[in-house]
């Protein structure tokens, strides 16, 4: 998981997940959606963050999706949420890497 202290997130970031731990109920089926720069290893470096949050994902249901004008590239998972922290930690890995432009 992350090694980060509450202290060291993004407060807009603590609230969202504030709302989010309030709707779900753990463990859950949690979809995300990273997009990023069309490069040959965004789907490999994805899944590797994936996996290292979430040891149970199966990469091999990942979906990706090149956009409209072929300059973008979507990964699409599911992972088995155990709890809020380790969504967290796994947004907050996903979205501090330097080939990721978004985390839905």
């Amino acid at each position: 998981m992350n090694d980060e202290t509450n202290s060291d997130r993004d407060p807009h970031n603590e609230r969202a997940f504030d709302r989010l731990e309030q709707l779900l109920e753990f463990p859950v089926d949690f979809p995300l959606k990273i997009i990023g720069a069309r490069v040959d290893e965004f789907a490999d470096t994805v899944t590797g963050i994936v996996l290292a949050h979430a040891p149970d994902f199966d990469p091999a249901t990942a979906r990706m999706r090149v956009s409209s004008k072929g300059s973008w590239l979507s990964v699409s998972v599911t992972i088995r949420a155990q709890s809020r922290d380790q969504l967290q930690g796994l947004h907050d890995a996903l979205a501090a890497h330097p080939l990721v432009r978004m985390v839905l």
